[in-house]
């Protein structure tokens, strides 16, 4: 049976389409559709429902210690108030999930995990903690809820003074105050647009979410679905764990090598990545040039011999082009190649290009 989160009556009142999801009830999208969503996000603003994303905390004097074992990125050198995309491997070198790891103290951090993934990674993190740390999964206890777009600072600065606003890109603010809301703040998201994500206690979450869309009311803000959450991130080329990472795939091949620091002393599944040697395939995307739109697990083919498979595809509205990313062997990985999708059984021609498709300015 799936859960309802905070603002499910929001979603029915504003005649939201709900499907299940991760477990969840939520909105794919609202009667203006996935489109107009979609172009909200990118020329204005948009909000979502991502209550269903999973928070754990980690705290203790071995905290740190424990996050640079269980994960691919380093801590070492964060600061309060600092946020840190990270990959969590298995013994192999496949990827667990991605994360976002905040900075509370030195002793105390909060990880975002995907919601699909919330019981697998909590599990994962518990059975291999050593020393003196405090594991906490506090996911009931939090809402969350993402106002995306280049309008969203200023719709934002109605309900909250400046000391609850972050300034810079993967920072946040811990006891800022949204609409006399106590909140998290953070300049984060899953767009490829400035925004932010806020983070309040359930009871609050309502208010917050009506409160938001009132003073986003003139700024075109409008609330967003599933929908466009997916194609957004796809246009910004942004990895989905189950399509771009799963426990095969290595953050190497993946594209997230930045996020990957082999120059730690250890971490789960350094080894096994080191092993593997040159990477053979990676994550790149492709602009189809014919007619049609290619989906997940396409095969790509090139001069008759199949190269690799698409991990996600979809005609992204604000480029109005269909494209796909896929993994592709690393001898046909250049951008410039032609290949061709094979969509259902008939072959349409692609382009190899570099990622992302869409950058904002």
């Amino acid at each position: 049976m799936e859960l309802k989160t905070p603002l499910y009556d929001c979603h029915v009142a504003l005649s939201g389409k709900i499907v299940p999801f991760a477990g969840y009830l939520l909105p794919v999208q609202y009667p203006s559709g996935v489109i107009a969503e979609h172009m909200a996000v990118r020329q204005k603003a948009g909000l979502f429902d991502v209550s269903h994303m999973g928070e754990v905390f980690l705290s203790g004097p071995d905290a740190l210690s424990n996050l640079n074992r269980l994960m691919t990125n380093d801590f070492t050198s964060m600061t309060d108030g600092q946020v840190r995309y990270s990959l969590m491997c298995n013994e192999n070198g496949g990827i667990v999930d991605d994360l976002i790891v905040y900075r509370m103290n030195a002793e105390r951090y909060m990880v975002v995990v995907n919601a699909a993934n919330r019981q697998k990674d909590a599990a994962w993190m518990r059975d291999r903690l050593s020393g003196s740390v405090l594991f906490e999964d506090a996911s009931d206890d939090w809402a969350q809820i993402a106002l995306q777009g280049p309008r969203s600072r200023d719709i934002l600065a109605k309900l909250a003074g400046a000391s609850s606003i972050p300034e810079k890109y993967y920072t946040f603010i811990e006891n800022g105050e949204v609409a006399k809301i106590p909140c998290i703040v953070s300049q984060t998201g899953y767009t490829g647009e400035h925004g932010y994500e806020l983070y309040c206690k359930p009871a609050h979450a309502a208010k917050l979410w009506n409160a938001l869309l009132e003073a986003g009311r003139e700024e075109g803000l409008i609330p967003c679905g599933l929908g466009a959450r997916d194609t957004l991130r796809l246009e910004a080329a942004m990895p989905l764990y189950g399509h771009e990472m799963d426990d095969g795939i290595t953050p190497l091949e993946a594209g997230l090598g930045f996020a990957v620091k082999m120059k730690k002393p250890d971490f789960i599944g350094k080894s096994a990545i080191e092993a593997r040697g040159p990477l053979t395939r990676k994550r790149v995307g492709l602009l189809v040039t014919g007619r049609g739109i290619a989906r997940e697990n396409c095969p790509v083919y090139l001069g008759g011999a199949e190269i690799g498979r698409t991990t996600s595809g979809t005609h992204l509205p604000f480029l109005a082009k269909p494209a796909a990313m896929a993994l592709l062997d690393i001898a046909h990985t250049e951008p410039g190649a032609a290949v061709e999708i094979d969509v259902r059984g008939r072959k349409i021609p692609a382009e190899v290009v570099a990622l992302p498709f869409y950058k904002r300015p």
